[in-house]
C-alpha cells in the first residue's frame, strides 16, 4: 500500500489545510485516496472526507491497540491508490514520556513515511537545524520530505531551498506561499465542521488547486510508493464493520435508530455507524433544526456537535423537542454524546442568552469559556447501565474514551442515577457520566466502537429488546 504521513513541527502549522489539498489534488487525478487521521477528531476527518470521497478513519493508541490499528488500516486501504494519514500535533508530541502514542509511533507502526510539515514564518538558515534535530531525534523515523507552508513570497522560498539543500538530505517536495484563500473558519473546539461552513466544497477546491501548484504531487507518490510492505498479524479481512452480518428475522431483525444528522449534531465516527448497521440498525437521519416530527423509529441516537450555535433554532422547533420529550417519556431507548446530553437538558445558556432545550434531562447546561473536559477518558460501569452484556469482550474493566466539552450541567438533580464511574477524565461532575432516565444513556464522554468496547451491539440489542417488550404488552393490552 502507497502511504505516508503527513505530520509537522508542531501544533497549527497547517498540516490540516495541506492534508485536505492533498486529498483533492491527488482525487483530481482520478487517485482513490484513503484518508486517515491519529487521534481523536471528528471535525478534520469530516473536511478529509470531503476532500477525498471516502470516510476518514481515525487511528488511536490509547483507545485501540496496535494490531487493531494495523488490521483496521489494511482492511480500509484494500483499492486504495493511496493511504494519507494526517498525524496530531507535533511529530514527537504525545502523552507518554516516552513517545509510544506520538505520530512518529505511529509512523513506525504503519512503516509510512513522514512528510513533515514547516510553518517558515520568520525562518531562513534556522529550518535547517530544525530539520536535522527532527531527524537525529529518532533514526528509524523515515523523515522523507518537507512542505514549507506560509512562505512570505518568491524571495523567501529560494533562501529556504538554499539553506535545506545544503545542510541537509531531506527533499523539499513543496513550497507554499501565504494566502488568506487557504483559511478555514475556526471556532473553539477547532476547525469549523465541513457541514457548517458555507461553500465547504469551493474552499476546498481553492485549497486543491493551490497544492496542486505549489507542491510536487509525483514526488510525493513517488514518497509514498517508497513504503515497505506492511506486516499484519493474520490473514487481512475486510474490516468485520464494513459487511453485515446475517440477521434473524422477526424480533431479531432490524431496528430503526434515528440519528440527528445536520448543522448542530454530526460528531460521528464513520466506523461506528458501521457498526450499528452490521448488529442490525437501520440508520434514519433526521434534523433537529427542521423536521417538525422524529420518524417511525425504535431509538435515537444524538451525537455531539454545537448545539450551543444553533441554540436559538433548537428552541424555535418546539414540536419536534415536544416530540423528543414524548417518545422518551413513552420509554424510547436514546444514547446521547456531548452535544447530544446538552440538547436533552431542560435548558442552554450562552454568551448572556438561555434557551429552552428538550427537557428529558433534569440539569441545565451553561457554556464556559475554556474546556471543562478535554482529553482521553477512563470510565468505569457503576452496573446501573441497562444495555445487556452480549459477550465477555462487551463489558471491559475500563472502558477508555474522550471527551471534549466547553459546558457544565447545573441545577443537576441529585435523584439522578448513572451508568459510570469516571476514573480520568471529567464527566458530568468529575466523578460520574452517564445519566440515565428512562431509557435514556446521556454522556459527555465520546466512545468507540472498539476490540475493547462493543458499544453498538449492546446498544442495538437493548433497542431490539426493548422494542420486543413493548410489543408484547400491547398484544396483551
Amino acid at each position: 500500500m502507497n502511504r505516508l504521513l503527513i505530520s509537522a513541527a508542531h501544533k497549527s502549522s497547517g498540516k490540516t489545510t495541506l492534508s485536505i489539498g492533498l486529498c483533492a489534488a491527488l482525487t483530481r487525478r482520478r487517485l482513490k485516496v484513503q484518508p486517515f487521521k491519529k487521534g481523536p477528531d471528528y471535525i478534520d476527518p469530516m473536511w478529509l472526507g470531503l476532500a477525498s470521497g471516502h470516510a476518514c478513519h481515525n487511528l488511536d493508541f490509547f483507545l485501540q491497540h496496535h494490531e487493531e490499528i494495523l488490521e483496521s488500516f489494511a482492511a480500509r486501504t484494500q483499492g486504495a491508490d493511496i493511504a494519507l494519514i494526517e498525524g496530531n500535533k507535533g511529530l514527537y508530541d504525545g502523552l507518554d514520556l516516552d513517545g509510544s502514542n506520538s505520530n512518529a509511533a505511529l509512523a513506525k507502526l504503519l512503516a509510512a513515511p513522514v512528510i513533515l510539515v514547516i510553518d517558515a514564518r520568520g525562518m531562513t538558515r534556522g529550518v535547517a537545524p530544525l530539520i536535522l534535530g527532527y531527524q537525529a531525534f529518532d533514526r528509524d523515523i523515515h523523515i522523507a520530505g518537507v512542505i514549507l507552508n506560509q512562505l512570505g513570497g518568491a524571495r523567501h522560498e529560494r533562501k529556504l531551498r538554499a539553506v535545506i539543500e545544503h545542510y541537509t538530505d531531506v527533499p523539499v517536495i513543496g513550497a507554499v506561499h501565504h494566502d488568506d484563500r487557504l483559511a478555514i473558519v475556526e471556532r473553539h473546539l477547532g476547525l469549523m465542521p465541513s457541514n457548517e461552513a458555507s461553500g465547504a466544497r469551493d474552499k476546498i477546491d481553492i485549497i486543491a488547486s493551490a497544492i496542486a501548484d505549489q507542491v510536487d504531487l509525483d514526488k510525493l507518490m513517488e514518497i509514498a510508493a517508497s513504503a515497505p510492505a506492511l506486516s499484519v498479524m493474520g490473514e487481512v479481512a475486510p474490516d468485520r464493520t464494513l459487511t453485515p452480518s446475517p440477521l434473524p428475522e422477526g424480533e431479531g431483525g432490524l431496528v430503526r435508530l434515528a440519528i440527528a444528522r445536520d448543522a448542530a449534531f454530526a460528531f460521528y465516527y464513520p466506523a461506528d455507524l458501521e457498526a450499528l448497521r452490521s448488529h442490525g440498525a437501520e440508520l434514519i437521519p433526521f434534523d433537529t433544526l427542521n423536521d417538525a416530527r422524529l420518524p417511525e423509529v425504535d431509538a435515537l441516537f444524538i451525537g455531539g456537535g454545537f448545539p450551543e450555535v444553533h441554540m436559538q433554532a433548537l428552541e424555535a422547533n418546539r414540536s419536534l423537542r415536544a416530540d423528543i420529550q414524548r417518545a422518551i417519556e413513552g420509554g424510547m431507548p436514546v444514547y446521547a454524546e456531548c452535544g447530544g446530553l446538552m440538547y436533552l437538558s431542560r435548558s442552554l445558556r450562552w454568551q448572556g442568552r438561555r434557551c429552552e432545550m428538550v427537557g428529558a434531562i433534569a440539569a441545565d447546561t451553561v457554556m464556559h469559556d475554556r474546556p471543562q473536559g478535554r482529553g482521553y477518558v477512563k470510565l468505569h460501569e457503576t452496573g446501573k447501565l441497562p444495555w445487556p452484556i452480549i459477550a465477555e469482550s462487551d463489558t471491559p474493566l475500563e472502558i477508555r474514551a474522550h471527551e471534549f466539552h466547553y459546558s457544565t450541567l447545573e441545577n443537576v438533580a441529585s435523584t439522578l442515577e448513572y451508568a459510570y464511574r469516571v476514573t480520568r477524565g471529567t464527566g458530568i461532575d468529575g466523578q460520574h457520566d452517564g445519566i440515565l432516565y428512562r431509557n435514556v444513556v446521556a454522556c459527555y464522554t465520546h466512545r468507540r466502537d472498539t476490540g475493547d468496547n462493543h458499544w453498538t451491539a449492546r446498544f442495538v440489542e437493548f433497542v431490539r429488546r426493548q422494542r420486543a417488550k413493548q410489543r408484547a404488552a400491547q398484544a396483551g393490552s
